[in-house]
């Protein structure tokens, strides 16, 4: 075989990097699948190409597969996203929770917005200790109608993802809906920005931890589920 017909090794992990932001995994044998939600969470609308995102149509079928392949005994999230499309981002929290093999979240940098479900989608939830996750109501962009169906649309937007974090999490419902409106900790806008243990201490994330603890407790589960 001559030198020009030889294939790249690196092709396929370069498109790999293009259209899931990560590259492809090594070829070895893991009863684990990893999935990572970073940037931005694009729905049914393309982002501009200058941001950072996460296709909900590329991780639908991956969770698809962690469910169907018998290989696949648990499934590890790591996310460190600012939110993004809240349909999309509920469909994959829905898709994430459903899913009856152990499952372990870990927030890295942010879990803002509708990242705040996914991370609680999991059975077991971890955040580093200099995380943050922002509370805050459903925002919109550009024009909004005011009228009456308007806002009793995003009312009932709201309350499914306040019903989400109270089924997936053991934050009450008066302490979310309290951070959710707080006044005083952003600036020209309502909502709480929380940091690592904060989260901990009010119920929304399990455990403070890195990946070697959330992967740690991974394992635990599945082998409590397949001993």
């Amino acid at each position: 075989m001559s030198k020009d017909t030889v294939p790249d090794k690196n092709e396929d992990m370069i498109e790999n990097v293009k259209e899931l932001g990560t590259p492809k995994a090594p070829n070895f044998e893991n009863n684990i699948q990893f999935l990572s939600i970073i940037g931005e969470i694009e729905g049914h609308n393309i982002s501009p190409s200058d941001k950072k995102t996460t296709k909900y149509e590329h991780l639908i079928p991956m969770l698809i597969a962690a469910k169907q392949d018998p290989k696949i005994e648990g499934v590890f999230i790591i996310l460190n996203t600012v939110g993004g499309d809240v349909e999309a981002g509920l469909a994959l929290a829905e898709m994430i929770y459903s899913i009856d093999k152990p499952k372990v979240s870990l927030v890295l940098g942010g879990g803002h917005s509708i990242g705040v479900p996914l991370a609680t989608a999991s059975d077991y939830s971890f955040i580093v200790p200099s995380a943050a996750m922002t509370i805050h109501p459903i925002r919109t962009t550009g024009l909004v109608i005011g009228v009456p169906q308007t806002f009793r649309y995003f009312e009932k937007m709201q309350k499914r993802i306040i019903n989400f974090i109270l089924r997936t999490s053991n934050i009450d419902k008066d302490t979310l809906r309290e951070l959710m409106y707080s006044t005083d900790e952003l600036a020209n806008d309502v909502g709480t920005i929380l940091i690592g243990k904060d989260t901990v201490d009010i119920g929304l994330i399990d455990e403070v931890g890195g990946f070697s603890q959330a992967l740690e407790k991974l394992n635990e589960m599945i082998h409590m589920k397949n001993p």
